[in-house]
């Protein structure tokens, strides 16, 4: 079975599905079986971006593929070593069931007071519906300043939950870089895409991806 990371969240805008592909184009680069699994079937937001990045001829290559389930996205994904799942923009009975089968679920939202609100009810939400609180995982995205980074976590982490290491800074660089199939992480600018590996990094190790180990186990 793979490692299983989910991503999701209330409203779209955060960073959901640009940190799921930026997952599978490291995770990929660093030598991983990974499939990139699309469950928002209304805007295949995955989808689209892997058909840029196939017209553009980027690589490494990315395994992105629409689902109707998470039960569907798992059962095709028992030689991969990671199965990222990008759900709909919006919490629903189907990210309940992605949530139970997520060895992390990683929560993205910006530093403002809103979305910081309505991040917490979330995950407030997935644990009475029995998701194990070190399951859950918030990742900042579009922070402006060191200082509303410092803020913001420390409001979530006030409640109990755990912020994966770095945040996405709101950057220009990064949207050219999506217009053109790659991931955030692909800018070519080295200080930009550190911080999106930080992040990555702190994601895998939470969910448990060795990624030593999987090559080790793969090479066999």
């Amino acid at each position: 079975m793979p490692v299983v990371i989910a991503f999701a969240s209330q409203k779209g805008g955060v960073g959901k599905s640009t940190l799921a592909r930026a997952l599978a184009t490291f995770a990929v680069g660093h030598g991983l079986r990974a499939k990139l699994a699309d469950l928002d079937l209304q805007q295949k937001t995955a989808v689209v971006w892997d058909n840029a990045r196939a017209a553009h001829c980027m690589r490494p290559a990315v395994d992105v593929e629409p689902f109707t389930s998470a039960m569907a996205a798992i059962g095709s994904a028992k030689n991969y070593d990671l199965l990222i799942m990008d759900t709909a923009g919006k919490i629903t009975e189907d990210t309940t069931e992605v949530s139970q089968y997520a060895n992390l679920l990683v929560q993205p939202t910006s530093p403002s007071a809103d979305d910081l609100h309505i991040s917490v009810l979330v995950f407030l939400a997935m644990e009475r519906v029995s998701i194990p609180r070190n399951r859950l995982a918030f990742a900042l995205c579009r922070v402006l300043s060191p200082q509303e980074e410092k803020g913001a976590r420390a409001h979530l982490e006030s409640f109990g939950y755990a912020v994966l290491n770095g945040a996405i800074p709101e950057e220009l660089a990064y949207r050219d870089a999506m217009k053109l199939g790659r991931s955030i992480g692909e800018t070519g600018r080295k200080q930009l895409d550190r911080r999106v590996e930080e992040v990555m990094t702190d994601i895998l190790r939470k969910a448990g991806a060795n990624i030593d180990r999987m090559r080790s186990r793969r090479s066999r």
